[in-house]
């Protein structure tokens, strides 16, 4: 019987994550009921964009609990959109996004050990650092062959726990609510964008793959998003000056 390494992992990054955000939520003095009921929502529409946006590759009623567990990206848009859901529900008008981000990083770092234990790595490399991954891996011709591949879910877990230190050091210093999420997001976008030019996935069109086409148009609105707060000094505690003040 083979270990579900996937399953697994993922559980231990949800559980992971969950343990970051309870103690980040509990520091800002915002542990409470409706900041729970929005855990459970980013929880419920995790699970659910990862199995619609997993189906989608297939579009087999069948592959739904299979495939459905292996979009990130799903996962991710459908924890948002559920927490936003259940915020709405509720009527709680609190931001939430600055709990979640530590955590979310944490989390992933973890959920990510099971994609590089069951999952094809990455493209062909000469690289030292390449890996060989067993014959048996699904969707990977060149674990067939005993090719060198890219350990593109160790480079993620690398920006992951990176991303995690960073965030933690400036959780302290950005004021305005909001925006240590709108940086992880930001960061994880780009990381995932230029990843994907060594991860395993299909090339759809211009040597892109569906992830990175996916990721385009957040791209472009992040990189505004980004603009307006560095113009109105959002970042500046960060570079250890002073946050400008904005009239309007």
């Amino acid at each position: 019987m083979t270990m579900p390494y996937h399953e697994i992992f993922v559980g231990l990054g949800v559980f992971v994550a969950s343990v970051v955000f309870v103690r980040e939520a509990r520091r800002r003095g915002a542990l409470n009921e409706q900041s729970l009921i929005a855990v459970t929502g980013a929880l419920v529409g995790g699970a659910i964009g990862m199995r619609l946006a997993g189906w989608l590759e297939t579009r087999d009623l069948q592959d739904l609990w299979l495939y459905g567990s292996r979009s990130i990206l799903g996962g991710l848009t459908g924890a948002y959109v559920g927490v936003l859901a259940a915020k709405k529900i509720i009527g709680y008008k609190e931001r939430t996004g600055d709990l979640f981000a530590p955590a979310v990083a944490l989390g992933m770092a973890v959920g990510r050990i099971g994609c590089h234990l069951t999952e094809a790595p990455g493209r062909p490399t000469d690289l030292p650092w390449g890996v060989h991954a067993p014959p048996t891996t699904p969707e990977c011709p060149g674990c067939l062959t005993g090719q060198a591949m890219h350990p593109s879910f160790v480079y993620e877990i690398i920006f992951q726990l990176a991303a995690f230190v960073a965030l933690t050091w400036a959780r302290k210093r950005l004021t305005r609510p909001g925006e240590l999420f709108t940086l992880y997001v930001a960061g994880y976008a780009v990381f995932r964008f230029l990843v994907e030019f060594v991860r395993a996935n299909e090339i759809l069109w211009l040597d892109l793959t569906g992830p990175q086409w996916f990721l385009v148009p957040g791209l472009l609105l992040l990189a505004i998003r980004l603009g307006y707060g560095w113009r109105r000094g959002y970042y500046d505690a960060l570079f250890g000056r002073p946050e400008r003040k904005v009239t309007t």
